[in-house]
């Protein structure tokens, strides 16, 4: 299922809850939350207190990306302010094994996330305690980036591990989603699209989030329907479904 996840980072903080409101009724099912603390990534951005506000005026889990150095520190107050699923980048954690448990401890749903920089396997050893993998399409800290096309073939092999494995955790992608985007990172397999300026850099929030998930829905029926056709004329192998790390 495609879910659409507009980041906040993007919306008017002077009408935030009127924004993701109108975000929510255009189809979004997630709020992604982008917490940096100016270290980690070079920008500062909110706390707990937004994200507890946030909590009082929409229902659809609340999905806090921690873009900060020692997230352990700060994982119980996000959890305790209404969080439902806090993500972590592999790049800021000593301990990650440990940490991704420690979220769940808080009755919430860990994520890892990876830099465009960091491989994909760098996270074989924990992809079976996450609930979503965050593949960064732009470097952290600013929203209103160019995407990162190199980024698809994470999301293409991420899903051919969990394929392979056999393991259940989503595929989530943030950065440059836009109208021009969305087709190829959801035909690469992702299934959460985080989308800031897309949805509330201009116009309305409602409609630039239904013509967006609309359109992600589109290509994933067609991906759908390709594979049907391979599927129906027989096996190929072509060498592409390799597992070895990009």
């Amino acid at each position: 299922m495609i879910e659409l996840a507009p980041s906040i980072l993007s919306a008017d903080f002077a009408r935030l809850g009127a924004e993701v409101q109108a975000a929510v009724e255009g189809g979004a099912t997630v709020l992604h939350v982008d917490i940096m603390d100016g270290h980690f990534v070079p920008n500062i951005t909110i706390g707990p207190a937004v994200v507890a506000s946030l909590r009082k005026v929409s229902r659809v889990p609340l999905d806090c990306h921690l873009m900060i150095e020692r997230p352990d520190e700060f994982i119980p107050a996000f959890a305790e302010a209404g969080a439902d699923w806090i993500s972590v980048h592999q790049e800021a954690c000593v301990h990650l094994d440990r940490t991704l448990r420690f979220i769940a401890s808080h009755g919430c749903k860990p994520g890892v996330v990876i830099n465009p920089g960091t491989p994909v396997h760098a996270l074989n050893e924990i992809l079976p305690l996450v609930h979503h993998v965050l593949v960064m399409s732009v470097n952290p800290g600013f929203g209103g980036q160019t995407f990162i096309h190199s980024s698809l073939r994470k999301i293409e092999l991420l899903s051919r591990i969990r394929k392979s494995r056999c393991l259940e955790f989503r595929i989530e992608v943030d950065g440059g989603v836009h109208h021009d985007t969305v087709a190829d990172v959801v035909r690469a397999g992702a299934q959460i699209l985080v989308a800031g300026s897309a949805i509330f850099e201009q116009g309305d929030p409602q409609e630039n989030a239904r013509q967006l998930l609309e359109s992600a829905r589109e290509a994933a029926n067609q991906a759908g329907q390709d594979l049907s056709s391979v599927v129906a004329g027989g096996p190929t192998d072509d060498g592409s479904n390799s597992l070895d790390p990009p």
